[in-house]
């Protein structure tokens, strides 16, 4: 199986209470796409970057089996930039410096080869460029997957519901949730969420997991409690990746295998949040990450008789 990966390509500057780390290696598709890399080969990166981005994250990314073909790089010209402050809590932050740099008029061209991908994951950009991206598709993928943000339903409402109609799982967190349904009860945002189009709902909760719903149905993934999360960038789109990289790896998108695509991409985020940028995940081997994801299952997994 494929999986076709859309977002960004990126420098952060990153302060926690932990530390800091400058043009420190960020953005969502690099997330999105090294986390998939441990769950399958054949992954396609679509994005842009300016000649300032280093050469050998480019030689990774193909010694991880991401197929560069679809990242434009402009030259004489600079790379989406970020810079952001984490308060102590660890849970909110302040965006010190955001420079779009070629993000600013970025056109997604997908290689002939890119158009019969079988699996689509489209990280936080415009909704006109995601739309772009399914307008190229030769074939509808098995599954399509979005991330979306509170700036894009400010400034570009309209637009995103269009894209919402044409997706499969939406993944979101609890806030964004609320603004885009209206409602404060996660159970009713869901519902009327579905309503605008996708099939899965998938919200994100940070340090308390991440809920799925299909309809009336709902599964729970509580987060793995860490002695140390020295930096969240990042944490949420690899969980996306882990998930897509799960589902695309098996090829089953029913309901039950999602839940299992969950686990695993919050078990990928768990490790995302341990050190700084890809540092985490750079490192990792396939037994780490399922000793990691034991441990998720024993976190939730009892004994018990109804006796009442």
């Amino acid at each position: 199986m494929s999986l076709l990966a859309v977002g960004t390509v990126a420098f952060d500057d990153i302060e926690t209470p932990f530390g800091r780390a400058e043009m420190a290696i960020g953005g969502a598709a690099t997330y999105i796409t090294i986390a998939a890399s441990h769950f399958l080969n054949d992954i396609r990166l679509v994005s842009v970057i300016g000649d300032d981005y280093p050469q050998d994250m480019l030689d990774y990314f193909i010694g991880r089996g991401i197929d560069i073909a679809g990242l434009q790089v402009k030259a004489g010209e600079k790379s989406f930039f970020w810079a952001g402050r984490y308060h102590d809590n660890m849970n909110s932050r302040d965006t010190l410096d955001t420079q779009l740099n070629v993000l600013a008029d970025f056109d997604p061209v997908l290689p002939d080869s890119f158009k019969d991908s079988e699996f689509l994951m489209l990280g936080n950009l415009t909704p006109a460029v995601q739309k772009k991206t399914l307008q190229q598709l030769k074939q509808r993928p098995k599954l399509i997957a979005l991330d979306t943000m509170n700036f894009w339903m400010d400034v570009a409402l309209e637009e995103l519901m269009e894209v919402l109609t044409m997706i499969d799982v939406l993944i979101i967190n609890d806030e964004e949730a609320r603004q885009l349904s209206g409602e404060h009860s996660l159970l009713k945002a869901a519902k009327k969420i579905h309503t605008f189009g996708p099939k899965y709902l998938v919200i994100k909760k940070g340090e308390h997991g991440a809920l799925l719903f299909e309809d009336d149905r709902l599964f729970f993934a509580p987060a793995l409690p860490l002695q140390e999360v020295i930096d969240p960038t990042g944490a949420g789109d690899t969980f996306a990746g882990g998930f897509m990289g799960y589902m695309a790896k098996t090829g089953d998108t029913s309901f039950e295998n999602m839940k299992r695509g969950i686990i695993y991409g919050s078990a990928m985020a768990s490790f995302c949040v341990e050190k700084f940028s890809i540092e985490a995940l750079k490192g990792l081997d396939s037994n780490q990450i399922n000793d990691r994801v034991q441990r998720f299952v024993e976190l939730v997994n009892f004994d018990l008789v109804v006796e009442i």
